[in-house]
């Protein structure tokens, strides 16, 4: 920060108790600006921003190859003094300004926050200011965004069942079986996975049960691809001795936070495998594999109901506009407009009520400029990707 710049910040207001937000949702906040002396400015923005990014590097020294790739969701941009050919810039007087903002999240399907072993899916607020011979001024906060729960598809509700027979042979005689069945497929954040473990150990070798619930990430650069794991759950119960026959209830209580399954991201998924097995010594252990869906839960995000009551989008575009080509999808009824409308632009001075330099009605101590409207920015580069955070 230089010694002009006293203060750059950027804060949004809270919509829920967990502080997340989701498709559809309005952002809106206010960046604080104070300068201990007048300053020119060129331009003065705040944007919303929604990526995923993917990277990793294998071999080593001359062999050494690195694979990435990034997908861009969206980029919304709000001025508050846009970039102007005149010569002489809009200037901002000493003093504290309060700027507010107002973005809608796009209502269309993207993947929730995450940060994985070679990739993140982010979506960041980020102000920046530039200008004239001066480094840019820049500051970004990340929001948690999250699916929303639209309830359970039928084919997540209903049980699975499997079974494994193993026959020993070498160090050991007789057979064991194992038979599990799970309540269901698809489980939501926080809730408890019950399954029902049946073992017959008909052979001369004593096992232990053993189950675990792994998260796979996938991450994806065209046709290369490297995966990772973490386990959620790897546990050890009760020994069976040789002769016995075992009946197991398992629980397995979910974390509130975990990371629900998202496959709607063409360089990044996470999935989830419930595993349930006998550890034999010295031999290969029956197994009995099942796929587990992990579901946003419902008090987390709700299905959406439209806009907040007394929210009003602005004004739509001319009817002889279209959507910029390859972008974004149109925009449900009701929703931004102009977001997805290229050409449509807020005037910039009048929006932030910012005057050119050296009209005397420039940013006064105190003022509070109404919001200019969001745009999509046409000349977003897929190339460009959010400041990397440190974790």
């Amino acid at each position: 920060m230089s010694r002009s710049i006293k203060k750059l910040s950027l804060q949004y207001n809270q919509i829920n108790e967990s502080n997340t937000f989701s498709s559809g949702d309005i952002v809106e906040g206010r960046v604080v600006l104070e300068v201990t002396k007048e300053i020119k400015v060129n331009s003065f923005f705040v944007k919303l921003t929604g990526d995923a990014h993917v990277s990793w590097s294998e071999g080593s020294g001359d062999d050494e190859t690195t694979y990435s790739d990034h997908e861009r969701y969206f980029k919304l941009k709000q001025y508050f003094i846009q970039e102007s050919s005149k010569k002489d810039g809009p200037v901002i007087r000493p003093g504290s300004h309060v700027f507010p903002f107002r973005f809608q999240l796009p209502q269309q399907n993207m993947p929730p926050s995450f940060k994985g072993l070679h990739g993140w899916v982010k979506y960041v607020l980020t102000v920046k200011m530039s200008r004239p011979w001066k480094s840019t001024s820049a500051t970004h906060t990340e929001l948690n965004f999250v699916l929303r729960n639209y309830g359970t598809n039928d084919h997540l509700l209903q049980p699975q069942s499997g079974t494994r027979d193993k026959k020993m042979k070498l160090f050991g005689s007789g057979k064991m079986s194992l038979a599990v069945t799970a309540e269901k497929t698809g489980f939501m954040q926080g809730e408890t996975i019950r399954i029902f473990v049946d073992i017959d150990n008909s052979s001369s070798r004593d096992v232990k049960l053993k189950y675990s619930l792994k998260q796979q990430q996938t991450f994806i650069t065209g046709r290369n691809t490297n995966s990772g794991f973490n386990y959620i759950v790897k546990e050890t119960r009760d020994r069976i001795p040789s002769g016995e026959k075992s009946k197991f209830i398992v629980d397995m209580t979910l974390p509130h936070d975990l990371t629900v399954t998202f496959e709607n991201c063409r360089i990044l998924k996470v999935q989830y495998e419930l595993k349930v097995y006998l550890d034999v010594s010295f031999a290969s252990d029956p197994e009995v594999k099942f796929p587990v869906v992990i579901l946003p839960a419902e008090q987390q995000c709700p299905p959406w109901q439209g806009p907040p009551g007394g929210f009003q989008p602005y004004p739509p575009p001319q009817p002889n506009l279209v959507p910029y080509p390859g972008e974004l999808p149109p925009p449900p009824a009701g929703l931004y407009p102009n977001l997805y409308d290229p050409t449509v632009l807020p005037y910039p001075g009048a929006a932030a009520g910012v005057y050119p330099n050296p009209n005397p009605h420039a940013i006064q101590p105190g003022f509070q400029p109404a919001p200019s409207a969001p745009v999509y920015d046409p000349n977003q580069s897929t190339k460009e990707f959010t400041p990397n955070v440190p974790y």
